[in-house]
């Protein structure tokens, strides 16, 4: 049977990223993601619910979220589900806990779009920002003006990491935290 494992999320960060690296130089952050979700309840009111996901990310995706992302950052991440377990030290019981690797992100301006949907536009390759992102000022989530951008995945605004560490993430015992 063929499987598919692909998650797309966009929200806010819940903490500033800390920047790690492991033993063999590989950069990582794990960032903190509110995720809204509005709905009519059966009452008729509007209710909100938040939901919160912890996202790993690797090598110059990493080093971008540190450089330009901090608590509160709209950001749009895109990668795969993955299921950590451990046994607990204190009580010897099984645990475990989903959490997303991921694979491309985008920044998005403060405030969001303003209609809930995307900003159009990014990084295009060799030339400045463009679309949604209010300018060259880091404060609304956009990159600074630069020569020589973050690599991208083909104009799209998503940043992400070269093919050759997309592969599966380094082993437990060299992740820092």
């Amino acid at each position: 049977m063929a499987s598919f494992n692909k998650v797309i999320l966009m929200g806010n960060l819940t903490r500033d990223v800390e920047l790690k690296y492991t033993s063999n130089q590989t950069a990582v952050t794990e960032i903190g993601l509110a995720v809204n979700d509005r709905r009519k309840g059966q009452d008729g009111q509007w209710q909100d619910e938040t939901t919160f996901v912890d996202v790993t990310l690797w090598g110059r995706t990493a080093e971008i979220a540190d450089q330009y992302l901090g608590k509160g950052s709209g950001v749009m991440i895109e990668g795969r589900l993955r299921l950590d377990q451990w046994d607990d030290k204190q009580t010897g019981q099984k645990r475990s806990r989903l959490r997303v690797t991921g694979e491309r992100m985008q920044m998005l301006p403060r405030g969001g779009a303003g209609n809930g949907a995307p900003p159009q536009g990014g990084y295009n390759q060799g030339s400045q920002p463009s679309g949604g992102y209010g300018g060259s000022s880091p404060q609304y989530g956009g990159a600074p003006t630069q020569s020589a951008p973050p690599q991208q995945d083909s104009g799209s605004g998503f940043y992400n990491d070269p093919p050759a560490s997309q592969g599966m993430p380094p082993a437990d015992d060299d992740i820092p935290f």
